[in-house]
């Protein structure tokens, strides 16, 4: 399966943005698919995770409750809400695939994803 992150763009802090990850190639709905940031200078960090049904949703800390992923796997689509964006919440954002989530397991290291797509950069004014 192949993903495309799309949606980035300039915001003002406080504001909100949809990203959109799309699938093609693949059983989409096979896969769960995760978020991950990369900020300049810094390493790729987890953002969230939706599981294949879309009944499992897992946050960093740092976006709880300001995040919420979703999916629609008759559109072969993943999304990230992000409401209340902050000046720190600046990086390029990606998707990629992974096994199954649940309870027990849940992955957030970047070994555990694959089929990376190209990002989408989120830049979030003060």
């Amino acid at each position: 399966v192949q993903l495309q992150a799309s949606g980035g763009g300039l915001v003002q802090a406080g504001g909100s943005l949809r990203l959109s990850c799309e699938a093609s190639g693949g059983t989409f709905s096979m896969n769960a698919v995760g978020w991950f940031r990369q900020a300049p200078g810094k390493e790729r960090e987890f953002v969230a995770v939706v599981s294949r049904s879309g009944g499992l949703t897992y946050y960093a800390d740092s976006v709880k409750g300001r995040f919420a992923t979703s999916r629609d796997n008759a559109k072969n689509t993943v999304y990230l809400q992000m409401n209340s964006l902050k000046p720190e919440d600046t990086a390029v954002y990606y998707c990629a695939a992974t096994g199954p989530v649940s309870r027990a397991f849940v992955p957030r290291a970047s070994a555990d994803f694959g089929s990376w797509g190209q990002g989408t950069l989120v830049t979030v004014s003060s």
